[in-house]
């Protein structure tokens, strides 16, 4: 990692860099509006008067407040140039965007937003990482944003419901139509929560109704992940916004050049463009990468089917992952929201007191060319990697890979249970089963890849299951 005193000087030297640039480019990100709370009828009352992408993680019981506004402004337009700052290319264009906001009460707080990019793959705002990690948030009090950055999001709550969200637009009226504009969008929302210290002006509308931030972390998955990593190579160093950045499962190369904390963690899936060209961690840059694991899985898929079903009223009970059509039956089990969990604590501990996370071994490579081939064990999983006790003390064979005639098969990896006799070969006693998971968990737990939660809830459900029996 080098010395104090060599990160000193880096760190110093990336704050004159970017006060150069921020000089030399005169950009600010422009002030904007905001209004609300927008006036909504309560989630799964199946009208179209409701918060589209309402939570359907439990937030009552929690005491938690869900509520949408509406943000609106002028947003500048940049230029893309590789892994180096950005200039504007011209100014003034106009939007109207949501945002919805999640918040404990006062007593609860942690100190800490999250501000989420949202996913709009296929054409719906999904706020992935919320239903990833949504509950651990709850649980330790963090507060979230979700911003509606893109017009995909906008033209699907647009033809949902045009009365609610009709004034919506992030393309200028048609003037830029590639969501230019969706940069300087998502670091108005960072600049309109009040951190400690500060407060609303006069007139202003304070979206965390009180409450202050200690630091706020940026994140995003798959798609929004790559434009985060965009925006942290071209347009964030213009106007610093975020303490630390979260890039889940996308992005290409990211620039550690700069004094935000940047943890990127990645499922198998993610690493098959990626692998070939490994990004080294550095004073500033930490990178994961969970074996066996899938870009979609098991828990995406069921959150994502109880927001649609709240969304139309329907029960969320019982509901289950879609059947994809894919070559191989699909969705690993290995849970990656577990590590995720841990990841985001690590990276609140490395801003606040500039401890490092935990470095994590790659996934191993059998070979780069042609194209990237993963070694693999005798059962067809994964080496490599963070290795939770799902993947080590198999009862399947579970990857990142699929395909099939379902465009989004490949994102789904796949489950393979092994048979009765491959499960008494490797485990001829539960009890052997059981001391196999607790000693994989409780590696895991002191490299700091898992949380204590995780790590009881692993071993609660080995003791529960009928392996060995």
């Amino acid at each position: 990692m080098g010395s104090s005193k060599g990160k000193l000087t880096r760190r110093a030297y990336a704050l004159v860099s970017l006060f150069l640039c921020s000089v030399q480019a005169v950009a600010q990100v422009p002030a904007a509006t905001i209004s609300g709370p927008i006036p909504a009828d309560k989630a799964g009352s199946g009208t179209l008067n409701t918060i589209y992408s309402a939570s359907a993680i439990g937030l009552a019981d929690a005491a938690y407040i869900e509520e949408e506004y509406f943000i609106e402004g002028r947003a500048n337009r940049y230029s893309n140039p590789e892994l180096e700052t950005a200039a504007i290319i011209d100014s003034d264009h106009r939007y109207k965007t949501r945002l919805v906001v999640r918040r404990p009460e006062p007593s609860a707080f942690n100190g800490i937003v999250v501000v989420e990019w949202i996913n709009v793959t296929g054409g719906p705002d999904k706020d992935i990482d919320w239903w990833q990690s949504g509950s651990h948030f709850i649980r330790n009090g963090y507060a979230y944003v979700v911003v509606s950055a893109q017009q995909m999001g906008i033209d699907t709550m647009r033809a949902w419901s045009a009365e609610r969200y009709g004034s919506l637009d992030v393309t200028h009226d048609g003037m830029a139509t590639q969501d230019e504009l969706s940069y300087d969008i998502f670091s108005a929302v960072g600049k309109a929560i009040n951190r400690v210290g500060e407060s609303a002006a006069v007139g202003e509308v304070d979206i965390l109704a009180g409450l202050k931030a200690e630091q706020i972390i940026a994140t995003g998955h798959s798609q929004s992940a790559s434009r985060l990593a965009t925006y942290l190579n071209n347009i964030h160093p213009l106007e610093p916004v975020f303490d630390g950045v979260m890039v889940h499962g996308g992005g290409g190369r990211i620039r550690d050049d700069q004094p935000v904390k940047i943890f990127k963690i990645m499922a198998e899936t993610d690493m098959m463009r990626r692998a070939a060209s490994p990004q080294p961690d550095t004073d500033t840059f930490r990178q994961w990468e969970v074996a066996g694991s899938s870009h979609v899985d098991v828990p995406f898929e069921i959150e994502y089917a109880r927001v649609r079903n709240l969304r139309e009223g329907v029960s969320t009970d019982n509901v289950q992952p879609r059947d994809q059509a894919c070559e191989l039956p699909p969705y690993s089990r290995v849970p990656f929201r577990d590590v995720m969990n841990a990841a985001f604590e690590h990276l609140v501990a490395w801003v606040r007191d500039d401890v490092p996370p935990p470095s994590a071994d790659p996934l191993r490579l059998k070979r780069m060319m042609p194209q990237v081939e993963f070694a693999r064990d005798e059962y067809g999983n994964v080496l490599g990697g963070i290795r939770l006790a799902e993947h080590v003390v198999a009862t399947a064979k579970n990857t990142g890979m699929n395909s099939g005639s379902n465009r989004f098969c490949f994102l789904y990896g796949s489950h393979q249970p092994f048979d009765q006799a491959t499960l008494e070969a490797l485990y001829p006693t539960h009890e052997a089963y059981v001391r196999a998971v607790r000693e994989v968990v409780e590696r895991n737990l002191a490299d700091g890849y898992i949380l204590p939660l995780a790590a009881q809830e692993t071993i609660r459900e080995a003791q529960a299951s009928q392996i060995g029996r």
